[in-house]
């Protein structure tokens, strides 16, 4: 199969709902914000999605999360010693073998690119894939209001935990907000990794359906929503706009000064001359 012909531009609006979209471990777990006050789920933590989701898609992923492994190996080097092709590669010392095996093994290597660096006795591999896929942190359209709720353990964890059962802790979330995510897709590394169009709509199946089989106890079911995925197909490999001018295209504006609600935004996207855009989850 050709790989992709055509450059992509993509952008997302998401909602958040009495959830924690992206915990900061280094702030008690409160959801991220920037010193602006605006809400932030990380690029890391949008193509961790992105992978689940095509796992459960039922395609071959290498960075897969303990929770969700699907071949038993819990580590890289497990996995990357795993494939017949990448053993042979690399006794043979041939990075592009080694590449070529690796982005054609797991799509989420021919996507987001990998950096394999195991080290083994007496021999070690360091191989660096560029991804043709890249995307954005999502910021929230205004700066975000986070709850905090005092909650207690009601059961020890452990028999004759000096601790009570009355434990106390925090839980933190978003109590509403909108957020906005950019991202695109380059032919060169494309013909690079042999990305092709069915990625290309393997990664946007992703995008449009982001938030299933993602519910947890910090982001119930319904808590997160992705209202908007806008998917722009350039008519040639570099493009025909640069992509900061495509995703300006976006409007997200608040109608009320206070907004509690989806219906409190209006979404709109503008044109360029030449330049289709398919819209998913837009109702009207």
């Amino acid at each position: 199969m050709k790989t992709l012909q055509n450059k992509i531009d993509f952008a997302l609006v998401l909602a958040v709902r009495h959830a924690n979209p992206n915990g900061d471990p280094l702030n008690g777990n409160r959801p991220r914000e920037t010193y602006e006050g605006f809400g932030e789920i990380s690029d890391v933590c949008l193509k961790r999605k992105i992978r689940n989701r095509l796992m459960d898609m039922g395609e071959c992923v290498f960075v897969q999360s303990d929770d969700r492994c699907t071949d038993g190996l819990h580590s890289l080097k497990e996995r990357a010693d795993a494939c017949p092709e990448l053993v042979a590669a690399s006794k043979a010392k041939d990075r592009e073998a080694y590449a070529q095996a690796a982005c054609e093994t797991w799509l989420d290597v021919r996507s987001f690119g990998q950096v394999f660096a195991f080290k083994s006795k007496g021999d070690g591999v360091s191989v660096g894939v560029r991804g043709p896929v890249s995307i954005h942190p999502a910021f929230s359209v205004d700066p975000i209001t986070i709850d905090s709720l005092q909650i207690t353990k009601s059961v020890n964890g452990e028999p004759g935990d000096k601790k009570s059962s009355d434990t106390m802790g925090a839980k933190h979330r978003v109590g509403f907000g909108v957020y906005t995510t950019f991202g695109s897709i380059n032919c060169q590394l494309a013909e690079k990794t042999g990305f092709t169009d069915a990625d290309a709509e393997s990664i946007k199946h992703a995008l449009c359906t982001l938030f299933e089989n993602d519910a947890s106890s910090a982001r119930p079911d319904g808590s997160m929503e992705v209202l908007r995925v806008y998917w722009w197909r350039h008519n040639c490999k570099s493009g025909q706009y640069p992509s900061a001018k495509v995703h300006r295209l976006l409007k997200v504006e608040k109608k009320t000064d206070a907004p509690r609600t989806i219906e409190d935004y209006n979404i709109t996207c503008d044109t360029l001359p030449d330049l289709a855009v398919e819209v998913y989850g837009d109702e009207s």
